[in-house]
């Protein structure tokens, strides 16, 4: 039986990934999560599932994994951009702090296994607001970033770079596009600093409020783009890089296509028959990332992976999904209904 190990298993895109290790009968899992941006609710109730509750960046909770490992994969972050840009301290302790001592547990007690790395797209692909080509798997970046998670995700793989070219770790990098579709929880967690706490990306918060009849701001005057990839593909080529990568290389997780928010927000807007009130807004302070989506060429020829769901049809699932666990929804996001 192969073990997995899972640093933010209950997370989002960790979750999805658990629940696809767990189709195979012959991998066990164990699951580190503090529950700072996640639900006890994501963790599956398998007795092929281990949870150790508490922060990988703490060599005593790595301490309690049991027995040798195979894969470990680290997926924790401090959740989102304007997050981090309110507690850079915080992102830090919970991103690249995190990052670096796993890193340095798994030399020492698995120096045979595979470990696995979540990057961001974001943090390599070039700062426009004009026509964008598709970033490929380049280890170049400015020394200007547009926020602390996104220097942590890259200096986390340049400490992966460190530990692959100097002690020879298997380390594989994937940088995640836009992640959207079921099972992202609006408020999942802790209080994070602000109301992004709540309002996380893009796609669930427009799904909520058009659902709710709420309105809608699209930010960057409606030019702004992004690759959204469906969290079940994403999953999957999570699990193909850690299977089929070659060590100390890195793979784009997109799609290859660019989508508009507005064009995003006109679907989401249709599918819900919702009567929301789009209001366009000028560009963040923060964010000069205005346009930008991955290139797939890599993934493809050396992992056989490509994503399968088309916007449409992702979003109409994760509008099901949402529709039918709106109290659960609603629980999460009333926690922080005092710090608004």
């Amino acid at each position: 039986m192969k073990h997995h190990v899972v640093i933010g298993g209950a997370g989002f895109v960790g979750a999805h990934v658990v629940n696809l290790l767990l189709v195979d009968t012959e991998n066990r899992i164990t699951i580190i999560d503090n529950f700072l941006s996640s639900e006890k609710s994501s963790v599956p109730k398998s007795n092929r599932v281990q949870l150790i509750e508490g922060s990988a960046s703490e060599t005593e909770v790595l301490n309690k994994i049991e027995g040798p490992v195979d894969f470990f994969y680290q997926l924790a972050c401090f959740h989102g951009n304007q997050s981090s840009i309110s507690r850079p301290l915080d992102d830090f302790e919970n991103g690249l702090k995190t990052t670096l001592v796993c890193l340095d547990w798994f030399s020492k007690f698995h120096p045979l296994s595979r470990f696995v790395y979540s990057g961001a797209g974001c943090a390599v692909a070039e700062k426009t607001w004009d026509s964008p080509i598709p970033v490929a798997e380049n280890d170049f970046t400015s020394l200007q970033h547009d926020s602390p998670y996104s220097i942590s995700k890259i200096t986390g793989e340049m400490y992966c770079l460190y530990f692959w070219t100097q002690l020879k770790l298997d380390v594989i990098r994937v940088r995640f596009q836009n992640a959207y579709g079921p099972g992202e929880i609006l408020g999942a967690g802790e209080w994070r600093g602000n109301v992004n706490t709540i309002w996380r990306n893009a796609i669930p918060t427009i799904i909520w409020k058009a659902l709710n009849s709420q309105e809608i701001e699209v930010f960057g005057e409606g030019l702004a783009t992004r690759d959204f990839i469906y969290v079940k593909d994403l999953a999957l080529g999570v699990i193909n890089a850690a299977n089929k990568g070659v060590p100390g290389e890195v793979y784009n997780l997109a799609t290859e296509k660019e989508t508009r928010i507005i064009d995003l927000v006109n679907i989401i807007v249709r599918e819900t028959s919702s009567k929301s009130e789009i209001i366009i807004k000028p560009r963040r302070a923060w964010d000069n990332s205005g346009r930008r989506f991955g290139s797939k060429a890599k993934s493809l020829a050396e992992l056989g992976f490509e994503a399968k769901v088309e916007i449409e049809e992702g979003l109409r699932a994760t509008i099901e999904w949402t529709e039918n666990n709106r109290d659960m929804i609603e629980k999460a996001i009333r926690k922080h209904s005092d710090r608004i």
